[in-house]
């Protein structure tokens, strides 16, 4: 216990409040059964916390209330142990590119793989899945930005891919009106080409209700350069296709908008 205690003090010594279990027995050289041993003492102490399989954070004093450390201190390396790349996005992206409404009290991470939520304490990592082809797309480091902690960086998406995202997985961003919310904060600082580019990557509906949205909150630039996309489409789809007000939308001329071939089942609601 006391070698494996000097190695989990080096870590935090090291700035690596983290470790996996590979390395832990290779550097201390004890054996699985000891190690099994070891952590179970120190989770039932509050000093250790296993988010995944043979990954473990370590927990100071400052983190115990909490159940774990901020996540931007420890999503990199946990990726790299899964070894899968990633992106944060929709509301703590949202946030950190100054959506003032976003609380974004959980971390909501867009991963090619499908991966089950990480509860810790108080802390929440929720994983998203894009079909892997469309991930490596769009998942370029010029299209990332980095989300700095005193851990180091973790890849965050930069303003397009957020609001991309956030109107393909709307349904995680608080609603429809969550979604509009993020574009009213963030459309106009979106660069139109890059938007144009990353959007082929994503559901032709999608890419149709950010485009609408766009259009509706006065960002004239960001929704012309998604118009092509409106114009490839051969079915109008809803805006909410959870909306239960869908049945009425689709018999009311009036709820049609044909420039982004949408059915605008339900109203857009944003604070102001």
């Amino acid at each position: 216990m006391g070698d494996f205690q000097e190695f989990v003090e080096k870590q935090l010594v090291r700035g690596r409040a983290y470790f996996s279990k590979a390395a832990a027995l290779t550097e201390v050289g004890i054996s699985p059964a000891a190690f099994k041993a070891a952590t179970a003492r120190l989770t039932k102490k509050g000093r250790l916390a296993a988010p995944k399989r043979g990954f473990y954070l370590i927990l100071r004093p400052e983190d115990q209330n909490l159940g774990a450390p901020d996540p931007s201190r420890w999503l990199d390396p946990l990726m790299r142990h899964l070894g899968l790349d990633y992106r944060i996005s929709l509301l703590r992206a949202a946030a950190f590119h100054g959506s003032a409404h976003q609380a974004a009290m959980v971390f909501q991470v867009i991963a090619p793989k499908q991966l089950s939520a990480i509860e810790i304490g108080r802390q929440r990592v929720q994983f998203l899945y894009q079909e892997p082809d469309a991930f490596k797309a769009v998942n370029r480091p010029e299209w990332l930005r980095q989300l700095k902690s005193e851990a180091g960086f973790a890849k965050i998406a930069g303003v397009e891919l957020t609001l991309l995202d956030t109107c393909r997985y709307f349904h995680k961003a608080a609603g429809i009106n969550g979604a509009a919310q993020i574009v009213n904060d963030l459309g106009k600082k979106a660069d139109p080409k890059i938007l144009a580019k990353a959007a082929d990557a994503y559901e032709n509906s999608a890419v149709r209700r950010l485009g609408y949205l766009l259009e509706c909150f006065g960002h004239e630039r960001q929704a012309k350069s998604l118009a092509c996309f409106a114009d490839k489409a051969k079915s109008f789809k809803a805006l909410d296709p959870a909306s239960k007000a869908i049945v009425a939308a689709l018999s009311t001329v009036e709820e049609k908008n044909l420039k982004w071939k949408l059915l605008i089942n339900t109203p857009v609601e944003i604070d102001t």
